[in-house]
């Protein structure tokens, strides 16, 4: 197991940013619904995407994953034998419980395993579950699995409100079920992420008949079959605002290259709150330059376009610098603070109630040897590494592998100072 050595450092130069992993996913997921080869660019190199790619050959895919490039060619998956996605595999990122979707329609039958618990809290599979039955499936959950099979999928008009709003799997899961069914179908209160939308590209580029994506209604005609084809995968804006967080956390001026602006407005309007000057070229560069002094705000996590809960701690890392106290309402995951004590133990005031925290701005944050316990929080301690006094060990570092593509080697080009030990 290895561990991260994070030292103070001032930050300088241009990062280029990755593919996004939450949008690759679900596309390599939606792969299953044709039996033509696809040609997938700007995918990022990152375990959670070697674990899809795991789940893909295991239902009969040959992948290929060369610098960004993703080859996907198809055998026929025959119905008596790869329709089954393992708790092994599964267990280690939620993302592949999309695979239910898409196995269901071209199948008819699905058994994938439920994704299990999360140290952010309860993640439940219901709005995924009531809109695949809504489609006509046959729904049951024994020993772990839920299996599903159909005799067809029918169009149908579907509600996927939640309790915390929308949710972007079930979307995702739900619409691809629907491009196989038989007749029309209409998904209300559809996610609008960016991921979903590059997801309806994708599939309308496949030959899937979609109209609305980007908006809160999703209206799909089921067509017979799908094709194959060459997609690019948009930019990860979590990544991006990562960047933008550790920007000022150090108050570094940096360049953030390939992202897109659009997709990361309520994060910019954030950061210009705190006290950056934030500029766009034309090309969509973004130019960063920090206040010396960090103002508090309040932040609210919402779904796109709010600001993403996939952002909430690197944030609050910046938050422990700024000049008085910041609130932050997480409204997506409520329990999504596991970072809130390894933030105290570097010097931080944070106090807890419930979905909130009250952020108590200090002068300065101490190095601490401290535990990553998912992944945004692994991104969070880092960004505080880098702007506290000494030096910190970050140890179960493996969870930053899930989600950031080279993630020391984009730091120390921006001259951060951090190095991977075996721990």
């Amino acid at each position: 197991m290895d561990k991260f050595v994070v030292y103070k450092s001032k930050l300088s130069g241009e990062v280029k940013i990755s593919g996004s992993k939450n949008a690759a996913l679900p596309i390599m997921a939606a792969t299953l619904l044709t039996d033509q080869d696809c040609l997938i660019y700007n995918v990022p190199d990152l375990k959670d995407v070697k674990t899809m790619i795991g789940i893909l050959e295991g239902l009969g895919k040959k992948i290929k994953l060369n610098r960004g490039t993703l080859s996907v060619k198809s055998n026929k998956i025959k119905k008596t034998k790869n329709f089954i996605a393992p708790y092994n595999l599964v267990r280690t990122m939620r993302a592949s419980f999309c695979c239910l979707g898409p196995l269901l329609a071209k199948l008819k039958k699905a058994k994938v395993a439920l994704p299990g618990g999360c140290v952010i809290g309860p993640r439940p599979v219901d709005l995924h579950i009531k809109g695949l039955r809504d489609l006509g499936a046959d729904i049951t959950i024994e020993r772990g699995y839920c299996q599903a099979k159909a005799k067809k999928l029918k169009g149908t008009h579907i509600y996927l409100g939640g309790a915390f709003g929308s949710s972007v799997l079930a979307t995702a899961n739900v619409l691809m079920a629907a491009v196989l069914a038989e007749g029309d179908t209409v998904i209300e209160h559809a996610a609008c992420e960016p991921e979903i939308e590059c997801l309806v590209l994708f599939l309308k580029k496949i030959g899937a008949r979609i109209e609305g994506e980007g908006t809160p209604i999703l209206k799909i005609r089921g067509v017979k079959k799908l094709s194959g084809c060459e997609f690019k995968i948009i930019p990860d804006r979590i990544e991006a605002g990562t960047f933008i967080a550790a920007s000022l956390a150090t108050k570094s001026p940096i360049t953030i290259k390939g992202a897109n602006p659009l997709h990361l407005t309520s994060v910019i309007e954030t950061a210009r709150r705190i006290g950056a000057e934030i500029k766009i070229d034309k090309d969509s560069t973004i130019f960063i330059k920090p206040a010396k002094k960090l103002k508090p705000v309040n932040i609210t996590t919402f779904p796109f376009p709010g600001f993403p809960t996939d952002l909430q701690a690197q944030f609050m890392a910046c938050l422990c610098l700024a000049e008085g106290i910041s609130l932050i309402a997480e409204k997506i995951y409520p329990d999504r603070f596991m970072h809130v004590a390894e933030l105290n133990r570097m010097g931080a005031s944070i106090q807890r109630n419930g979905p909130y925290a009250i952020i108590e701005g200090k002068e300065k944050l101490y190095g601490a040897e401290i535990m990553a316990s998912d992944l945004r929080a692994s991104a969070a301690l880092v960004i505080a590494g880098l702007a506290s006094e000494g030096n910190s060990q970050i140890l179960r570092v493996y969870h930053i592998d899930r989600g950031y593509e080279k993630i020391i080697s984009k730091f120390r080009k921006l001259n951060g100072k951090i190095k991977r030990e075996k721990q």
